[in-house]
């Protein structure tokens, strides 16, 4: 984020927000400062990561530009975000107008949300587990919580590796998907007697409590694969009265409570296919870089029109998603079909696409 000459990036590459967030907290509370003096305080916040980013913007004010990040945003054209949460923290500063730049929602690509959140986990998640823990999946309880694309990826993997898996939700449709895949929809508080695994995919905070853990079942596996760090309560585990942790080797750490039972937590509770493993496939991961790359083209290219409108979050056109697809087919060797004239008319496409229509749901 820091340029030679001070003056930043053109455009952001962001994956999960938080390059967005430090630039826009940053113009927050430097206009505060200009207008009353007042810098902002990091022991105001509980959230350790959101510390660091009011620390950092703390510490620009006070000894480097107090304009820095203001400077940075006005010289920014857009970004591309290709999370969840990222994509969710965009609409909500544009809905309330506090949005600085021009948004292009990568994450909801077909062929990102799809291939990185569904096919991806379903690859990395049992690849960290069992290097992490080397325990055997098959026969096991496990239990997703969040059955968006990453939770179907991951229930689809623990599935076929042999695990009875259950599954929370709070989304009514998406429950309803898990049970007709064969799986049992149930409350957190109902598995954790006798569940062994334990995977947060929600992509919201504050999913599995210290309160949870406290009763979970004695080395039961606990980890995450939603978004970076605040699904699993690590903070109220690490000040749970009485709680002893023993580092089983980098990444696997054994929380033992007063009683004398004990959980293992991976990767921190951090994303574990990251932190346990090497994270997704090289070939899903192209899937996801080339919606990034052609984003940013796209907003380059737009700079100076107005397609893209400062302060709007958008999807990349549908017709980049199918380049995207076809890009990657040739490496499967797949062959595929041509549409005739007539046929495209018949469904009022074009006979090179796109194939369908905006509202059409994967």
């Amino acid at each position: 984020m820091t340029w030679p000459n001070g003056d930043g990036p053109d455009i952001l590459v962001d994956d999960g927000g938080d390059a967005t967030l430090l630039v826009h907290e940053g113009v927050k509370y430097e206009r505060l400062f200009a207008k009353t003096g007042e810098l902002p305080d990091p022991e105001k916040f509980e959230n350790k990561e959101f510390k660091i980013i009011i620390k950092t913007i703390k510490d620009t004010i006070q000894n480097e530009d107090p304009q820095k990040w203001t400077k940075i945003a006005n010289r920014l054209i857009g970004v591309s975000e290709e999370t969840t949460t990222g994509v969710h923290r965009l609409k909500q500063m544009a809905a309330k107008g506090e949005l600085l730049v021009r948004a292009i929602n990568v994450n909801d690509c077909v062929t990102k949300s799809k291939f990185d959140n569904i096919y991806g986990c379903r690859h990395s998640l049992p690849d960290g587990i069992m290097r992490a823990t080397d325990v055997m999946i098959a026969g096991k309880k496990a239990v997703v919580l969040g059955y968006g694309d990453v939770g179907k990826g991951c229930a689809a993997a623990l599935k076929a590796c042999g695990a009875r898996v259950s599954v929370t939700e709070v989304d009514p449709i998406c429950a309803l998907q898990a049970c007709m895949e064969g799986l049992e929809v149930k409350r957190l508080a109902s598995v954790l007697k006798d569940a062994d695994i334990y995977v947060t995919c929600t992509g919201n905070t504050g999913i599995i409590m210290v309160s949870h853990m406290a009763q979970m079942k004695n080395n039961a596996i606990v980890c995450n694969i939603g978004h970076f760090d605040n699904e699993i309560d690590m903070e109220g585990l690490e000040n749970y009265p009485g709680i002893k942790r023993t580092n089983i080797k980098p990444q696997v750490d054994r929380w033992e409570f007063p009683d004398g039972h004990g959980i293992l937590v991976l990767a921190e509770g951090r994303l574990v296919n990251l932190g346990c493993a090497t994270g997704h496939p090289s070939f899903v991961m192209s899937n996801s870089f080339t919606n990034q790359v052609l984003a940013q083209i796209e907003l380059w290219k737009n700079r100076e029109t107005t397609k893209y409108e400062i302060g709007k979050v958008y999807n990349l056109p549908r017709e980049l998603d199918e380049k995207v697809a076809r890009l990657h087919l040739p490496a499967l060797g797949a062959e595929l079909t041509e549409l005739s004239v007539d046929q495209a008319k018949y469904i009022d496409v074009n006979v090179q696409g796109p194939y369908k229509h905006s509202e059409y749901r994967y």
